[in-house]
Order: C-alpha cells, then sequence, then structure tokens
C-alpha cells in the first residue's frame, strides 16, 4: 500500500509550489473524487449523513478506502498547519484559542490514523505486516504532532520514538530515502525538543532516547518489529555503529579541556579519531602510491570531520533558539568545541592539498613522460625516460599553483575561528604557515618563467620565495622535533622541520643558478665592446657631441668637451647675396628724376653700369611735371 510514500509524495508535490492552505485546498478536491470513486459522496441538495467507519472487509475489497482514511487526515492536518503557519508572524505569540483549534485538527487526523492501523491490523484486512507497521508508523507521527502542540511532552517523546523505530526498521528493507527523509528532517528534531523540554540530558543521543521511550509499547507491535530487523531494538537505529557509552565526553583544544555535553557530537568526534587511525595504517601498509590514491584515502576522514562540523553547528543553532546568550558556560563550550572541529577538518583538507602537489610538497621539479606514452607497451626504455613538452610542464606547475592557493584560503578560514586571533602564538604558527605555501607557490610559479625563457622574472620570484621561507623558519623549527620528523603521520597542516629545511636548501641552490642564468643572458645579448673600440670613432667623442644619444652606460665625466678647442667647420643657413640690387633707384612720387650719388665707390661689376643706364634712360623718359592746381579755381592754398 505505501502508506507513508503515498503521503509524502502529496506533501511535497503540493509544498513544491504553494503552502499549506494550497495543500488543504487540494486534498479537498482529491478526497471528493475518491469519494465518487467508492459511490459514496454526498449528492447535490442532499442531505448529509455521517459515514460509518471503514472496516477490514472494506479495505480488502478495495484500497481505495486506505486512500479516503489518508487524505482525511492529511486534510486536518494541513489545516492545522496552516493555521499554524499563519499565526506564526504575531508579536505576541499564538492565543489559547489558536493553540486548542489546532490541536483539536491534529487530534482528528490522529483518530482517523488510528482506526485505519486498528483496520489493517484483523486479519480480514489482507494487509502485509510491514503495510501495518507503516500505518501504526503514520498514526504515531500524527498523534506526535498533537501532543507536541499540546505541550505533553512525555507522550510526544512516547508517540515520536514508536515512529522513530518503526521507520528505522522499514529504512533498511525499502528502496530509496523517504524514511530516512522523515527521520532527519521531522522526527529526529521533534525528539531532541521534546527530550530538553523533559528534562532529559544531551549527553544521550536521539537513538537511546527512543530505544528508551519505545520500551512502553505494547507487544504486538515489539514482536512485528523483531521479525522485521531485531537489530533495531539493540541499537535504536541499524546504521549505528557506536553508542555514547564509548565515545569521548571531553575534547582538549590548545591545552584547554571542555566537555562534550552533546551526544551527537560525541559520536561524530569518535568516527574522527577513528578515521585518523585508519588513515595512518592505509598509508603506512600502502607504500609508494600515485598522489591520486593517497588522497582517495583522506576521504573518509573528511567526511567524519564534516559530521563533526555539522553536529556542532546544529548544537548552537538550537541553544541560540531557546535564547541562551554567548556569556553561558554551555555556549562557551560549544565555541570551544567548533574551533576545535572545524580546525581539525581544515587540518585535513589542507593534508590532501600537499599529498596531491607531490612528494615534498612539490619542491622537487619532477616531469615524467606523458600518459600516452606510458599507456603504449612497445615504447623503448629511451622513449619513455623523456620529458614532456614545454607546455605540458607549465601546465602541471600552474596546477600546483592552484593548489597551493587552496591551501593559503583554507589558512585564511582558520584564522577567522572564534578565539584564533586572541591566540597569539597560535597566530604566529599559522602565519608562518602561510608564508612557508606562499614560497611554494612562489617557486612553482618561477619555475614557469624559467620554462618560458623569462630568466630575470624567474630569479625575482625565487629571491621573493626565499626571502619567506627564511622568515618562516625560525617559527616553524621551534614547533617541531626531530621525534615528529622520524615519525609517520599523514599530512595535515604541520610543516616539520625536515619540511622547511629543504625548501630552504632547493631555494638557495635556485637562487644561484637563476643568478647564473641571468648572468649569462645578460652577456650573451651584450656587444664585444673590446673589438669594437678601434673601429667606433664615437668613443673618442666628447659628451658634448653625443648630446643626442642616452648614455646606458653611464657618462664620461673625463669626456665632456674637447679641449683645447680646435678651429672646426660647422653648418649654417646658406647667405643668398646680390649685390646689384643695392645699386637700384626707384623713381620718386613728384615725377623728378632722382640724383644720381655723387660718388659711389667702383665696384668692377657690370650688372652695376647697367643699372645706373637703366636709371638714366628712365629719367629721360619720364614727361615734365606740371604744377597741379589748388583750391577752388586756382585760388587759394
Amino acid at each position: 500500500m505505501d502508506i507513508t510514500k503515498f503521503v509524502v509524495s502529496l506533501r511535497e508535490k503540493a509544498l513544491l509550489y504553494g503552502d499549506y492552505s494550497t495543500y488543504w485546498s487540494q486534498l479537498s478536491g482529491l478526497l471528493l473524487n475518491c469519494r465518487k470513486k467508492l459511490n459514496i459522496a454526498t449528492k447535490s441538495r442532499a442531505k448529509f449523513h455521517p459515514k460509518a467507519p471503514v472496516t477490514p472487509e472494506q479495505i480488502a475489497e478495495n484500497h481505495e478506502y486506505v486512500y479516503l482514511q489518508l487524505l482525511t487526515a492529511e486534510r486536518t492536518w494541513a489545516q492545522a498547519m496552516s493555521m499554524k503557519a499563519s499565526h506564526s508572524a504575531d508579536t505576541k505569540g499564538m492565543t489559547s484559542k489558536a493553540r486548542s483549534h489546532i490541536v483539536s485538527r491534529l487530534d482528528k487526523g490522529a483518530r482517523v490514523a488510528e482506526r485505519l492501523a486498528e483496520a489493517l491490523t484483523s486479519a480480514a484486512s489482507g494487509a502485509s505486516s510491514t503495510d501495518i507497521l507503516d500505518a501504526r508508523a503514520y498514526a504515531a507521527l500524527l498523534r506526535g504532532a498533537a501532543l507536541f502542540e499540546k505541550q505533553s511532552w512525555e507522550a510526544c517523546l512516547r508517540s515520536y520514538a514508536v515512529c522513530r523505530i518503526i521507520y528505522s526498521a522499514l529504512s533498511t528493507s525499502a528502496k530509496g530515502d523517504v524514511f530516512k527523509d522523515l527521520l532527519s528532517e521531522t522526527i529526529d528534531p521533534s525528539i531532541r525538543y521534546a527530550a530538553y523540554q523533559a528534562k532529559i540530558p544531551r549527553t544521550q543521543p536521539i537513538a537511546t532516547i527512543a530505544r528508551k521511550a519505545f520500551d512502553h509499547a505494547d507487544p504486538d507491535l515489539v514482536d512485528r518489529i523483531k521479525q522485521l530487523n531485531p537489530e533495531v531494538l539493540e541499537h535504536g537505529d541499524p546504521d549505528a555503529t557506536k553508542s555514547a557509552e564509548g565515545a569521548p565526553t571531553t575534547l582538549t583544544w590548545r591545552g584547554r579541556e571542555v566537555k562534550i555535553e552533546d551526544a551527537a557530537i560525541a559520536i561524530a568526534w569518535a568516527a574522527v579519531g577513528t578515521a585518523r587511525g585508519q588513515l595512518a595504517e592505509k598509508l603506512a601498509s600502502a607504500g609508494t602510491l600515485p598522489p591520486r590514491d593517497m588522497a582517495a584515502a583522506y576521504d573518509e576522514i573528511l567526511i567524519t570531520s564534516q559530521d563533526a562540523v555539522d553536529a556542532t553547528k546544529q548544537a548552537i543553532d538550537e541553544l541560540r533558539s531557546e535564547g541562551v546568550t554567548q556569556g553561558d558556560a554551555r555556549m562557551q563550550s560549544l565555541q570551544i568545541t567548533r574551533t576545535a572541529v572545524n580546525y581539525e577538518m581544515i587540518s585535513w583538507r589542507i593534508g590532501r592539498n600537499r599529498v596531491l602537489v607531490g612528494e615534498n610538497d612539490g619542491v622537487k621539479l619532477e616531469f615524467g613522460p606523458t600518459s600516452r606514452r606510458k599507456k603504449q607497451a612497445d615504447d623503448t626504455e629511451a622513449d619513455r625516460s623523456k620529458d614532456e613538452a614545454p607546455g605540458r610542464q607549465i601546465a602541471r606547475l600552474k596546477e600546483k599553483a592552484v593548489l597551493y592557493e587552496g591551501i593559503l584560503q583554507s589558512l585564511e578560514s582558520i584564522k577567522e575561528l572564534p578565539g584564533v586571533a586572541n591566540d597569539q602564538t597560535l597566530s604566529s604558527r599559522l602565519e608562518a604557515t602561510s608564508q612557508y605555501f606562499t614560497a611554494l607557490k612562489s617557486l612553482a610559479i618561477a619555475r614557469t618563467h624559467a620554462i618560458a625563457g623569462n630568466a630575470v622574472n624567474s630569479l625575482a620570484l625565487v629571491k621573493h620565495a626565499l626571502d619567506l621561507c627564511t622568515a618562516a623558519t625560525s617559527s616553524l623549527s621551534s614547533n617541531s622535533t626531530d621525534e615528529d620528523d622520524d615519525a609517520f603521520t599523514p599530512r595535515n597542516i604541520q610543516v616539520t622541520k625536515r619540511d622547511i629545511t629543504f625548501l630552504h636548501s632547493t631555494l638557495t641552490g635556485e637562487l644561484q643558478r637563476g643568478r647564473a642564468l641571468v648572468e649569462i643572458f645578460s652577456n650573451a645579448n651584450k656587444p664585444n665592446t673590446a673589438a669594437a673600440a678601434p673601429s667606433a670613432p664615437s668613443s673618442a667623442k666628447p659628451l658634448s657631441a653625443r648630446l643626442s644619444d642616452y648614455p646606458a652606460g653611464g657618462v664620461d665625466l673625463e669626456n665632456i668637451v674637447t679641449y683645447p678647442p680646435r678651429l672646426e667647420p660647422f653648418p649654417v643657413k646658406p647667405l643668398f647675396l646680390d649685390v646689384a640690387w643695392n645699386y637700384i633707384e626707384y623713381p620718386r612720387k613728384g615725377g623728378e628724376a632722382p640724383t644720381a650719388p655723387a660718388k659711389k665707390e667702383e665696384v668692377g661689376s657690370k650688372a652695376a653700369a647697367a643699372a645706373q643706364e637703366q636709371d638714366a634712360a628712365a629719367a629721360a623718359a619720364a614727361p615734365e611735371a606740371k604744377p597741379q592746381k589748388r583750391g577752388w579755381f586756382g585760388f587759394g592754398r
């Protein structure tokens, strides 16, 4: 019959695009259609008659009677949730009248579901044991919701415990995550809150609380669950492999010990310790593995540490919802726990990236043959030993730089955790670790420039990396001992003395190599000045004669000007002089012939004589000038 799947699918489909009011109206239409199929719908203008309860014989004849009861119960639940949602925005809280109305709706739905479960229990209904357990769990779910709104915490715990035990047993045989979603999203939070209101300590996990509350269930239900999965009654959860009794009760962080009061955090933290030991054992016994296989071994500890982080965050959110302030002792303990578990998770994340970059954190420059050559079985040994192309080498170095950047971002996220900024020792060590990985990133980028032929850029980056490594050496070396270096531990955030020493020696060698390459390239690009000196006349010129040239090699102050000065030709603007034009006399305004100059120097030029003859001819040909009349009729001035 799939009672729970039917109900969950109806809720998801309706709430995907609407709210509880929409779901309520949709259920009314579905309920009317179901009654029409069964021919029990009240006709138009007909008198309403109360419907008789559903019998096991009717269920055996037609399963639509089961869906009729489910739709009726769901409609009352949707109506109650709609009223609760409408009153959630009230600043003064929900009134007693509204709360009693909600409780009455939920109670009616629970009664309908309980009558359905009772009818299915009868042998005449033909229902299987799974269908009976499914109906009992759904009835317990609605009854628990009603008791939750009624604030009857003990009875609420018992109803939700029955629901949780049954769904835990059904989840082992069902395909899908319907029951698991109900457990994680609805049932477990309700049990946790009801247990808090019932003064049950948080150190008990939800599975233990549900198992203790289920002890009061009827024997018939217990027998049915034992037939389906007896482990549920022993552990409370078939997936639980660890109980709270074996989990740690305290957590130590930076010399401060705090008590773990939440059972979920204790179990998750115990799982982290187990995964840590398994990781160390796996890497120690595996020998030489490729980087990707070694990184895959970190998946389990990353998952468990993330579970511890999620459990801590959920515990903090629950305390905040209860109105607990930051100054409370429980909140302070949870904040320390939050910092510890986040530091643990980020530490292993950094270790996974360190494994991916290669041996010694990628300090060694190792380029093997390409994967295509590896796949070819008939290649010779000489072909397999060939290095990769420069473009492929640069691509691999870029991948290393991306991994280093991810490590640096993880270190920055650690600095933002509560209490880290106030810890001077931890802050200085994190800063030194950041300098160490920044130096590794600079070295990877420097090698890309060296492969591309930019020796000067490569030298500058190597020098920067060496300065960072030198600054981080003192802080990282003081926090590491020889015993820690000799013992095998999986890679994490801890940088050993051997790591920083190896990087420092490698950078020192790279710096000397880079200087030699820059010197070689610089001398190769310069001309041979000794051979060019005899044939270069410009070298003997003074500075005043070479003002248009930039002195790239410096200014020779001993050769500024030529001294003593000597007579040298220099270019000037050419002068065009025509002496004949100096002897031309133009006619004057009065018409009188200009008088020749009294005496002129003999110039011995034919042009000057010709000019004088032209002047004389012009004077002879000029007409006699007549006096002009002035004033009226010649009178006046």
